[in-house]
């Protein structure tokens, strides 16, 4: 089912909100307040989330320019996540252009695939 106005801004929440919480608990260090950035084990990346049946993770391209890395905490049951990290180069490689009609041209999508098969498993968490 498409996302509406709505039930975006609750995705986008949550996704802000748990990306804070699995950084916290892969003791990261938040570098803003607008956005999912960290640094984490003295590497600028971006923590994405995604709830257990979402297929791929976007970043923006104006964002992708200045991360090392993007991590994907990958939702595996309820509150529990799986976390990879890909570099953000690699990521770039593998993109697809968003087709939203706010992502489109902004924002680039990666699969979980990608992450499993060309990241590397930084571990699990649970919150």
């Amino acid at each position: 089912m498409p996302q509406d106005r709505e039930s975006g801004a609750a995705a986008a929440a949550w996704g802000r909100d748990t990306a804070v919480r699995v950084g916290r608990a892969l003791g990261a260090t938040s570098t803003s307040s607008m956005s999912n950035e960290f640094t984490f084990r003295g590497r600028h990346v971006v923590i994405k989330t995604a709830h257990e049946n979402t297929t791929s993770v976007g970043v923006t391209y104006h964002m992708l320019e200045r991360l090392d890395d993007v991590l994907a905490a990958l939702e595996v049951s309820s509150g529990e996540f799986e976390v990879w990290s890909l570099p953000a180069r690699t990521f770039e490689q593998h993109v697809r252009d968003s087709r939203s009609r706010g992502g489109a041209g902004k924002v680039g999508l990666v699969t979980r695939r990608v992450f499993q098969e060309l990241g590397q498993r930084i571990g699990s968490v649970r919150v």
